[in-house]
């Protein structure tokens, strides 16, 4: 095949040619009296991108399931009481890595199309007068079922009840894609990867961690085991640009790249950009006449969308379709969802041309395999979202 496969999974993302030629580099020497001059400026970089006011950001040689270790083991101890929710694949790893680690989960078990529930939050928070619980666990954007939720509101509700549990959000498929808002929302760990709106490959695990949540790990009793993860050893090394262990050297020259791209392009900028591809999709799916698993316009996600196959269509065979036929990959559906649900990936570096593209593989392979729609009929809705929502340039204008 002389093209590139089309990857249009929710992560790993494509690449931008300039971050994979500031990876393609000689192996360096991370302990040289140069390294610090380029690591510094990244730890500052990071933290614009999460909109912290206080605190510090850790890049861990891991995945995003790393430095959700990281920001439990560091900040908890065994036995404490969580409060979590659980509505996706994603929601639910992070309730059993909790269990596991020996939290005590207060958990609310929600319907699958749906997200964070802030009024069980709310009241559960203001019953807790004992202030028992010490955390709060929130899924920004529930990559499994195309779901996100409102961090701002999961604030408010603590700050309702007056509570001073800490804030932890799973933000690895939203992060530079999404906004987020750690300062204003007074989130206290903030876990993302390199593999989603960073636009890099898999490896790097990306924590951002408020001041309050530092000051735990420093006065934390029965603290939970931990090594590879330790705030401590980080803290100690990071503030000389340096890190406890070998670093991914290669990936953090790429995330410089990121960095840069994401600063010209501004986040709002990338925000909204997020918003129309997301919206197109999804104008998409309501001509086709499919279903998103996102249960109401309050869940949609802008990066990625789940999209629910007529009854007697098995969404394996349409990946297959997509992936063997036209040379397009799709995100398949996860746990109970398998077969019922194929997932269109539109985050990191992409553009209206690129929705286009994938819009059209995924018609084809719903016709290929059964699915009455009318041939266009998305890549068409789309088209003309795109047109009524681009602004003019001073020289079209004119």
């Amino acid at each position: 095949m002389l093209v590139q496969p089309h990857l249009f999974i929710p992560g790993p993302t494509n690449v931008p040619d300039v971050v994979r030629r500031a990876m393609d580099i000689p192996m360096e020497d991370m302990r040289s009296p140069e390294f610090p001059k380029f690591t510094l400026p990244i730890f500052e970089d990071l933290k614009k991108v999460f909109k912290m006011k206080d605190g510090r950001v850790f890049i861990y040689p891991s995945s995003g399931t790393g430095a959700w270790e990281a920001a439990m083991t560091n900040t908890l101890a065994v036995g404490d009481k969580v409060l979590m929710s659980r509505f996706g694949q994603f929601s639910l790893l992070w309730v059993d890595m909790a269990e596991r680690l020996g939290l005590n989960v207060v958990l609310c078990d929600e319907e699958w199309g749906t997200g964070v529930p802030l009024e069980k939050y709310a009241d559960i928070l203001a019953k807790d007068t004992a202030h028992e619980i010490k955390a709060v666990f929130a899924t920004h954007n529930e990559t499994a079922t195309g779901v996100s939720s409102n961090i701002g509101g999961v604030r408010k509700a603590l700050d309702a009840a007056k509570h001073p549990a800490l804030l932890m959000v799973d933000g690895v498929s939203s992060v530079g894609s999404l906004d987020m808002r750690m300062g204003e929302w007074g989130v206290d760990c903030c876990v993302s990867g390199s593999q989603k709106g960073f636009m890099l490959p898999t490896g790097l695990g990306i924590l951002a961690v408020s001041q309050k949540a530092l000051d735990a790990n420093k006065t934390l009793n029965g603290r939970m085991n931990r090594c590879f993860f330790s705030f401590e050893d980080m803290i100690k090394t990071n503030d000389l640009g340096y890190f406890p262990y070998t670093p991914a050297t290669t990936l953090i020259r790429g995330l410089r790249a990121s960095l840069n791209l994401i600063e010209h392009e501004g986040l709002e900028n990338i925000f909204a950009r997020h918003h129309r591809m997301g919206a197109a999709v999804r104008s998409a799916i309501d001509a086709w006449g499919l279903k998103l698993v996102a249960k109401e316009p309050k869940w949609h996600s802008d990066t990625v969308s789940a999209i629910q196959v007529p009854d007697g269509v098995d969404a394996i065979n349409v990946l297959k379709t997509a992936y063997y036929r036209y040379n397009t990959s799709l995100g398949t559906g996860l746990n109970k969802l398998n077969g019922r649900v194929f997932r269109i990936g539109h985050l990191g570096a992409l553009d209206e041309v690129m929705i286009g593209g994938v819009l059209f593989a995924v018609e084809m392979a719903l016709l290929d395999n059964g699915v009455k729609l009318k041939a266009g009929s998305g890549t068409g809705a789309a088209a003309e979202y795109f047109r009524s929502t681009t602004k003019k340039s001073a020289s079209q204008a004119s």
